[in-house]
């Protein structure tokens, strides 16, 4: 018997085997009838003027529109905020643009954060576009502003259904104002960034399972990653990192770090290759997925179409003109000049604490909770006036749309710092009849207060160009002291202090000044300076300048 039984039992097992095998293998994908063409811009940031603008998007849909019923748009996040006419709006100017454009659907970049999670539910209420959102999770117990987003969608195009789903970067809080995303002190935006990169994998992983269940015959990731990886924590969440840790996904549609991939090919999970593409920034280009009747997924960056909706074209010459009548809107009050200049018109911002200088570092430090703001005098081109404060009066402080930013230094490198900023300073202000001393590095400070002896000659060496190399002699910054708790205690050299400063000076060496390009970047872009200013002015101090910048505290004593 048991002979008998052991063919009848492999025949049974090798049935059972294959048939298990069968079930498990992926269906075929249903063929399109006509070519499906997903069309795609990201990192935009507010741009509307050049060869390629909103009406150029709108312009191609229309005419493929008239080659295939199946066009879809898409956005791939950092839409709304890099420009004069996203700080103004507070990103809505930019959505009605891409409302006028028919966006289909819409992804949330780091930057769409930036005007505070409260103003982007008014967006995505706003939006005729669908705002995908496949990672960030609400855990408080207040207000979930993101609650009209959708984790995924399905979309049909004939008897063919392709899922699109939209993951935005782990590291948003870095790049965006902590406070937004807190209740009670407490973070309430779950990003999926735990566990070393795993839970936003699972998350995607899970997402893509459920979609292809009710009947995906193709998934289509838009994600805000990008594929920046100098160093292992940021490619954890890079889109490369993505692609390599799942499967069943068949391309993804990438931005956040301004890069050109127009067919890029990155093997999964299990070892296919899937398409990654991105369309770089500004509208340099314009992207196109297409899936071909024979289901092939190809991509291209279109950058040479010259047609415009002239729709779109008049929506946007109203929307301009509607920024003049904006930026005259009245937005704060001082009772006093907060002045660039002494009573008899030197420039002091590049050479001694200001009030205005003083304002400026704290937007700064207000807006990334850091310990020390610092604000380079020549980033500061006007005075705020006495009266009633408009928009064009704060922007035209900061006319550079630097970006803020804060980075984890040593006390030692915060003495050095000072020390090169200090370099220029003369114990007069005025020599001549002009100012004396002035430097553009020269810093207002937020969270610290010191002394310069121009007794002593600064120790500061440079290379032809300006930069740091070295400093060698007696130093003239004394008495460094760092407020805690409104007490002032000295600065420890080996401690480690949370610098909030912007692009141009934590990131690019501004100046010449090379001692915050190390350690730890905390904040990477958090939004434009005068957005910081306008937000700080507005929303901390209420619109009330004067009582809090009627007069200097002493911050830098110069002897």
């Amino acid at each position: 018997m048991r002979t008998f039984l052991k063919p009848v039992l492999l025949f049974a097992w090798v049935c059972s085997l294959a048939c298990f095998s069968g079930c498990q293998s992926k269906k075929a994908a249903a063929l399109p009838d006509k070519n499906i063409e997903i069309l795609f811009t990201g990192d935009t940031h507010c741009k509307l003027d050049g060869v390629l603008n909103f009406a150029s998007v709108s312009a191609l849909k229309k005419d493929l529109l008239k080659e295939t019923p199946y066009v879809t748009l898409i956005d791939a996040g950092d839409a709304i905020q890099g420009e004069l006419i996203g700080t103004i709006s507070k990103g809505l100017h930019i959505t009605q643009l891409m409302n006028a454009c028919n966006y289909d659907y819409a992804i949330i970049g780091n930057h769409e954060f930036d005007f505070g999670l409260k103003n982007f539910s008014r967006i995505i209420s706003f939006s005729k576009a669908k705002y995908l959102n496949t990672n960030v999770k609400y855990t408080g117990h207040s207000e979930n502003n993101l609650e009209g987003t959708f984790a995924y969608d399905i979309k049909s195009y004939g008897n063919v259904k392709v899922a699109f789903l939209g993951v935005s970067t782990p590291l948003s809080v870095k790049s965006s104002t902590p406070a937004f995303f807190m209740e009670n002190g407490k973070f309430v935006y779950d990003f999926c960034e735990g566990n070393k990169g795993s839970k936003l994998f699972s998350k995607i992983q899970n997402t893509t399972k459920k979609a292809r269940k009710e009947g995906a015959d193709y998934v289509v990731v838009v994600s805000h990653l990008g594929m920046r990886d100098t160093n292992a924590f940021e490619r954890l969440f890079n889109a490369a990192s993505l692609i390599n840790h799942t499967s069943g996904i068949d391309a993804v549609i990438d931005a956040h770090e301004h890069e050109l991939n127009e067919q890029h090919f990155i093997r999964n999970l299990n070892g296919k290759e899937v398409l990654l593409t991105s369309c770089g920034t500004k509208f340099d280009n314009i992207g196109k997925l297409t899936i071909n009747t024979e289901g092939k997924i190809t991509s291209e960056l279109v950058h040479n179409y010259t047609k415009k909706d002239p729709a779109v074209l008049e929506e946007m010459e109203l929307i301009k003109k509607s920024i003049q009548t904006e930026l005259a809107s009245k937005v704060a009050y001082s009772n006093m000049m907060l002045s660039i200049n002494d009573e008899n018109g030197i420039r002091l911002v590049r050479t001694r604490e200001t009030a205005i200088g003083n304002l400026c570092a704290d937007a700064y430090r207000a807006v990334t909770n850091a310990d020390i703001g610092l604000a380079n005098g020549g980033g500061i081109r006007k005075s705020l006036p006495k009266g009633h404060i408009t928009n064009a009066d704060i922007i035209n402080i900061h006319p550079f749309n630097n970006t803020i930013c804060s980075r984890k230094i040593k006390g030692s490198q915060l003495l050095d710092c000072l020390e090169f900023a200090a370099k220029n300073v003369k114990a007069t202000t005025s020599a001549g009849g002009k100012a004396n001393g002035e430097f553009g590095g020269f810093l207002s400070v937020s969270g610290l207060r010191f002394t310069i002896d121009t007794s002593i000659s600064t120790p500061i060496l440079t290379d032809e160009k300006g930069m740091l190399t070295d400093i060698h002699g007696y130093r003239r910054i004394k008495n460094v002291e760092i407020e805690k708790n409104g007490l002032y205690v000295p600065l420890d050299p080996k401690a480690t202090y949370l610098v909030a400063s912007h692009s141009y000076i934590i990131k690019n060496s501004g100046d010449g000044n090379t001692t915050l390009t190390s350690g730890e970047l905390i904040h990477d872009d958090v939004m434009i300076d005068n957005q910081a200013l306008i937000y700080y002015i507005t929303e901390v101090l209420k619109g009330d300048v004067s009582s809090r910048y009627s007069k200097t505290e002493g911050r830098i004593t110069v002897k």
